[in-house]
């Protein structure tokens, strides 16, 4: 008789369950430093990178079919597709065609796959010396469990993953809550409540993001104002304010403004829709080919603008209906999941979810995201003025690569 197990993953700024990895974080320089400390291009191949983008607004687009109207949200794609990643090289037949084709890297080849990420976890932390950036896989496993030493081993060499041995105990939730935490520098300190008996392997990343704006706001321009809410209402919040050169991008139904981080690698788009649109159905049309748009054509000018500080503490969202609808079904179901990279004794995902953080303010802005995969048994018009009063998106990314890193959506910047 063949025993099916689960697995989970795990994602936030960023745990990703299955379990494993682990890569340093990146400190960024001083605040008082003005030099301009040297950029790197990061070195990843266009046509996986091209893969990652399609992804992310894919994911954008089905998230936004299925999350509530009128609800903040705030996801690390770059985290869920890593950890994905690392499921799928314990894929075969099937469920390794519907992974790929999941994470849009049809034609592509483990190898290809696998030379990305690892591209990304070694140059994405040191892409702009004045941002921290910390990008981490681990792996935990139950140690009575056949899991394939070579599959463990992949891990360790291509995501770098730490890879753990537990007795899965109820209990030993805590040591993937303290790995979390401290990846995320205490922003999201736990991912998982307790072990259950048929859990065998978390899979998970964490994803963690610290840079201050180039061009920083003073808190004495910071002052109350009006935020005008989808269903009408108007409510008060803490509106900060300056004047300075921005790169921008004035589309049929939307204006995007680009504030970057340190050095400049990093940055976050703001996408503000226009009178008479709704972010929802702005969201809801915007694909990889927009967004390279927004970049190719962005030109750079005087800007007064008005952007919400806000905060969003906890965030944690369920991703496997999403998948489901994304095409990635046979890794749910203990009938039809083949794992047998991962374990020749049987093995499906039980659960993806993903746990984020996020602040902005005068300063800058502080990302996190934990991405966790559980397994079980069974048994153009330049706009001289932007006033982000109204709901708007958020997109934080890295311009060599223009890896995205995160997305958000923000209807109510006071709703914590």
């Amino acid at each position: 008789m063949k025993h099916f197990m689960g697995f989970s993953m795990l994602l936030g700024l960023g745990v990703l369950g299955f379990a494993g990895c682990s890569k340093g974080m990146h400190s960024g320089a001083s605040d008082n430093s003005n030099q301009q400390a040297p950029v790197k291009e990061i070195s990843i191949s266009p046509m996986v990178q091209a893969s990652v983008n399609d992804f992310s607004f894919n994911f954008l687009q089905h998230l936004e079919a299925s999350a509530p109207k009128n609800e903040n949200f705030f996801v690390s794609p770059l985290s869920l597709h890593m950890d994905l990643g690392m499921v799928l090289s314990g894929a075969a037949g099937n469920t390794y065609d519907e992974l790929l084709k999941v994470l849009d890297l049809d034609g592509k080849s483990l190898d290809q796959v696998n030379k990305a990420y690892k591209t990304l976890l070694d140059q994405l932390p040191g892409a702009d010396p004045k941002v921290k950036l910390g990008l981490y896989n681990s792996i935990w496993y139950k140690k009575a469990f056949p899991f394939k030493q070579d599959y463990l081993k992949s891990m360790q060499d291509n995501f770098e993953a730490t890879v753990k041995a537990l007795d899965f105990k109820p209990d030993d939730a805590s040591y993937i809550n303290d790995w979390a935490s401290d990846k995320t520098n205490g922003k999201i300190k736990k991912v998982l409540d307790v072990i259950q008996p048929d859990d065998v392997m978390f899979l998970v990343n964490a994803l963690y993001f610290k840079g201050d704006w180039s061009s920083k706001f003073d808190k004495d321009n910071t002052r109350a104002a009006d935020f005008h809410l989808e269903d009408g209402s108007t409510k008060q919040v803490q509106m900060m304010h300056q004047s300075a050169s921005f790169k921008h991008y004035s589309a049929a139904d939307y204006t995007a403004i680009q504030l970057p981080y340190g050095n400049g690698q990093f940055s976050m788009t703001v996408i503000l829709p226009k009178q008479g649109q709704t972010l929802n159905k702005v969201l809801a049309g915007l694909g990889s080919n927009d967004w390279a748009n927004i970049q190719d054509n962005m030109v750079a000018g005087k800007i007064n603008l008005g952007l919400p500080r806000f905060t969003i503490p906890t965030y944690e969202i369920k991703l496997n209906a999403v998948l489901e609808a994304m095409g990635m079904k046979a890794a749910f179901s203990s009938k039809t999941a083949d794992f047998s990279k991962m374990s020749a004794q049987g093995v499906y995902v039980s659960f993806v979810k993903q746990d984020t953080y996020l602040k902005v303010d005068e300063q800058g802005t502080e990302a996190a995201a934990v991405t966790t995969t559980g397994m079980v048994t069974t048994s153009v018009q330049i706009p001289q003025e932007m006033l982000c009063d109204h709901p708007f998106g958020i997109i934080i990314s890295e311009k060599t690569s223009n890896t995205i890193l995160f997305m958000g959506k923000i209807m109510d910047p006071d709703s914590e």
